[in-house]
């Protein structure tokens, strides 16, 4: 069992590298995933999303440690366990990041991985069908593996959140993913013929066609490291463990959780973490498991006055209708995530770009597949986008079926306090606009009598939930930052023939979802890879509010 390159995650960014590393045919790649197969209706019908995340099947099922700012809360950590990863268990929604998030990588020592640069990795992985609701063509891609698509935004209640965030003074946006991402507009999703388009489906089962492309299903253990060089990884399957031998690289890509946890393994990061769990030390990397971040986000949920939420589907029959119209057409309520309507705004004046993020949903439900007891309604997924929290990721012990600790140190600084509040009353302030007039009857969380800031910050604590973002677990950085874990060439410090690339190089959480960015990552560090020239950078010069210093919107 031996390739030039061995992969260990066929998530977001392995998927990703397997297909560019075999493209040319000339390198053989074989990729490690614990996970099994991503066959079946509640992978890849898009409405069912809230099935996988929940299934001990495809989920490695992580939790969080007592969360001490959230009354001790243990909060779910999914992460994909299924070829894919998480592409094939997560919401489907598909944000790039703003500009300035890969601005701000490139000054904090990620070199070459500004907007700049990265946008033309956007552009190469993407097809982008606007489905007649306008766009920026210019900034998108037409020939990609990965499509990306717009839900047909049939409910009305679609457009009145995007004509409430107008009547409110915000902008409006054809395209977060073009030129402008500030405003209230459509949201894109990768969904591809009614189908999920995970990372497994654009990318790693054309490049399993190729003849030097191959996946080994096996839980990987450690990378083995000779005279400080990478030279393979220890694997365990059908109860035997065996080394699994790479000729050129050793890759990581399987998550913000696993990658580190792997690294504290085979002997990479902090020398007293690692003296602790008798772990012999290759490299003293400190950083390895710090710097973890994610988005928390509430669900602000209204009662509707008018019986045209997807409620009237949340009963056996109704469920049955939409999965059968799926199975047989590919079309109808199971072919979108419902995600259909977006906003990015800037909480308050002075932030340059937006903070704050929305997710629109004519249902009101929770994550989980709950829906609300109070029937029809729907709500607005909201919360702040950088967070000055910072959590980590160590090891329970040195057995590398033990699930790692968590511990995302959610809403630790004070300003989290503020931003959550500010979401809040901005997120009320937008439900009561005339276009949201002849659909809202009553809020049914918070609930109109939560007011004070003490009030909203039990709410918050009761009720925040993870938008399962977690990132930046393995930071990229310049080669002599003592805090860094690889170089922007994505190569693990200290160790030779190792590199890593998932969202756990993310300096800082991106602007919206992760995994666009993850697929980017992928994307981008396989050409690092087979030290290929970069592609050239954009001179796209993206919208940044002429207002910002005096104004919030």
């Amino acid at each position: 069992m031996e390739a030039d390159f061995v992969i260990v995650g066929a998530g977001s960014a392995g998927c990703a590298m397997a297909y560019r590393l075999t493209e040319d045919g000339t390198h053989s790649v074989l990729v490690i995933e614990h996970g099994g197969t991503d066959a079946g209706p509640f992978i890849q019908m898009p409405a069912a999303l809230s099935y996988p995340m929940n299934m001990a099947r495809y989920d490695w099922g992580y939790r969080s440690e007592p969360e001490p700012h959230l009354g001790g809360r243990r909060l779910a950590c999914p992460r994909g366990k299924v070829i894919g990863g998480s592409s094939s268990i997560n919401g489907m929604v598909y944000v790039r990041g703003h500009a300035k998030d890969f601005d701000h990588w490139a000054e904090t020592g990620a070199t070459g991985w500004s907007y700049a640069d990265v946008l033309p990795y956007y552009r190469r992985m993407e097809t982008w069908h606007d489905g007649g609701q306008g766009g920026d063509p210019a900034w998108r891609g037409t020939d990609g593996p990965l499509h990306v698509t717009r839900g047909p935004r049939t409910n009305p209640l679609f457009h009145a959140f995007v004509e409430a965030g107008r009547q409110a003074g915000y902008e409006v946006t054809g395209d977060y993913n073009g030129e402008k991402q500030e405003g209230f507009g459509p949201m894109e999703q990768t969904v591809w013929k009614g189908r999920r388009w995970s990372a497994a489906n654009a990318y790693l089962k054309p490049a399993l066609k190729r003849e030097k492309c191959d996946l080994v299903r096996a839980l990987a253990r450690r990378v083995v490291v000779e005279e400080g060089r990478a030279v393979g990884v220890e694997v365990e399957r059908g109860g035997s463990v065996e080394i699994i031998r790479a000729r050129r690289e050793v890759i990581l890509a399987a998550s913000s959780i696993n990658s580190p946890k792997l690294l504290l393994l085979s002997g990479i990061g902090p020398a007293a973490h690692l003296a602790e769990h008798g772990i012999p030390l290759v490299a003293d990397r400190p950083g390895v498991g710090q710097n973890l971040q994610d988005h928390l986000e509430l669900y602000i949920q209204m009662a509707a006055a008018q019986p045209i939420t997807l409620y009237k589907y949340w009963n056996l029959l109704g469920k049955a209708w939409i999965g059968a119209q799926w199975l047989f057409t590919g079309t109808g309520l199971g072919a979108s995530n419902q995600f259909e309507s977006a906003a990015f705004i800037r909480s308050k004046p002075g932030v340059d770009y937006p903070d704050i993020q929305y997710h629109f949903l004519p249902i009101a439900v929770r994550y989980d597949g709950q829906a609300a007891a109070e029937g029809h309604g729907f709500q607005a997924h909201v919360g702040p986008m950088r967070s000055k929290s910072r959590g980590a990721v160590s090891l329970r012990s040195s057995d590398p079926r033990d699930a790692p600790n968590i511990v995302f140190n959610y809403m630790s600084h004070p300003d989290d306090w503020e931003d959550f509040r500010r979401c809040i009353r901005l997120t009320r302030e937008i439900f009561a606009q005339d276009a949201f007039r002849p659909f809202v009857k009553h809020e049914i969380q918070p609930g109109a009598d939560v007011r004070s800031d003490d009030e909203l910050d039990g709410f918050i604590r009761e009720h925040a939930e993870s938008a399962y973002h977690p990132c930046g677990t393995a930071r990229m950085g310049r080669a002599d930052d003592p805090m860094a874990v690889v170089d922007p060439e994505c190569r693990v410090i200290g160790v030779d023939g190792l590199r890593l690339a998932d969202s756990s190089i993310f300096p800082r959480i991106t602007n919206g979802n992760l995994n666009g960015p993850s697929i980017m990552t992928g994307e981008k560090a396989a050409d690092h890879i087979l030290d290929r020239t970069p592609l050239p950078p954009s001179n796209a010069e993206p919208w940044i509010s002429p207002r910002w210093r005096e104004a919030q919107r």
